[in-house]
């Protein structure tokens, strides 16, 4: 195993020698008789637990050295000692300004030097150490975290889908609208910085919006499964998925401050919203639809339009997009909907790579 080094920089002969005596017995000493000889060494070397330096050198002085370990980012990994012949007060302060360990000044007394050394490496160590495991244990939760989202999406996936799976729909619904969320969301990101979003703001209302249509557990099979039109009585009851939905995921509401759960409130209530207030269930007007329903209240028309669904058959991917920069779908939030236009050709992909997987 490779003995630990200290470097010794002194252009006097007498003072490294005296400081080798001291420390030979128990690490590789390295040696350097001038501040750019130091930075040669300082650069080959990766087990450098110390460097016991001198101010006044010829070539390069001490903090010429400084300087160079400040630049390279390791004056905070490496410890520095100098041990100086100037008593002027100026000095010092410049040396701490560096970030060094300590200041000495000759002459100096060799065990003082070996206490203090040793006792800044262990220091030095210690601190390593810590950040080492603070950095282990950060990237340890950051993995639970991970899993946690991956388990609760998977969670919030399956029960979206026992909905799908009553309303005969395909199974790939809530997967296609997350798509379409995440993809409109990253353009308003890109060409709207005025709504503050962020790519873990995008991730969450992405998950969210699989929650959309949950409500839909709740209404009756002669409404949801009906073959045409509904009639005006069974389009209110038909409105209420949204109301309900809400109500289910009240019950599991356990943190009032939850980012996540209120996008999954906003979307699950406010994606029948419209931008003139003509939609349900508060008709809502404008900036008060949350951004989040915004954005997902496009996606889902969108993949209502091309999807085959009980009363209804797929419309080609051209004629819905028209149908809803029209507004025959109803008005949406022009921002939203600029971001629409941008994803066209997005959008049009998802749509036929679905088709080629499903007929494949």
């Amino acid at each position: 195993m490779n003995r630990q080094q200290i470097l010794i920089v002194d252009d006097e002969e007498v003072n490294r020698a005296i400081l080798r005596g001291v420390f030979e017995d128990e690490y590789e000493i390295l040696e350097a008789e001038n501040g750019k000889e130091a930075t040669v060494k300082i650069a080959r070397s990766n087990n450098l637990v110390l460097i016991l330096m001198d101010v006044v050198m010829p070539v390069l002085n001490g903090f010429g050295v400084l300087k160079f370990m400040q630049e390279e980012g390791m004056i905070d990994k490496i410890p520095v000692i100098l041990i100086t012949g100037e008593t002027i007060e100026d000095s010092d302060d410049q040396a701490y300004s560096f970030g060094v360990a300590d200041v000495m000044h000759k002459p100096f007394y060799p065990h003082i030097v070996k206490r203090r050394g040793k006792n800044i490496i262990e220091l030095y160590q210690n601190k390593h150490n810590m950040e080492a495991r603070l950095k282990e244990q950060e990237i340890a939760i950051r993995e639970q975290e991970k899993k946690i989202r991956e388990n609760n999406e998977f969670m919030i996936d399956a029960l979206s889908s026992v909905v799908e799976f009553r309303s005969l729909e395909t199974g790939e619904h809530v997967r296609r609208i997350k798509y379409f969320t995440r993809i409109l969301l990253k353009y308003l990101m890109k060409h709207y910085p005025k709504y503050g979003l962020t790519a873990e703001k995008v991730d969450e209302i992405a998950r969210a919006s699989a929650v959309h249509d949950i409500g839909k557990i709740g209404i009756p099979d002669s409404i949801l499964l009906k073959p045409g039109h509904l009639t005006a009585e069974e389009f209110e009851v038909m409105k209420t998925h949204t109301t309900i939905g809400c109500e289910m995921l009240e019950k599991f509401r356990n943190d009032q401050d939850n980012d996540f759960y209120r996008y999954c409130y906003e979307i699950c209530r406010h994606h029948h919203e419209r931008w003139d207030g003509n939609g349900y269930p508060d008709h809502l007007v404008g900036e008060e639809i949350p951004l989040s329903a915004q954005i997902v209240a496009i996606a889902d028309v969108y993949d209502a339009l091309v999807s085959h669904r009980v009363y209804k058959g797929a419309y080609a991917n051209d004629v819905a997009y028209s149908m809803i920069i029209n507004g025959e779908c109803g008005l949406f939030a022009p921002d939203a909907l600029e971001c629409f236009k941008l994803a066209k050709d997005d959008f049009f992909n998802i749509v036929e790579v679905v088709k080629l997987f499903k007929f494949s």
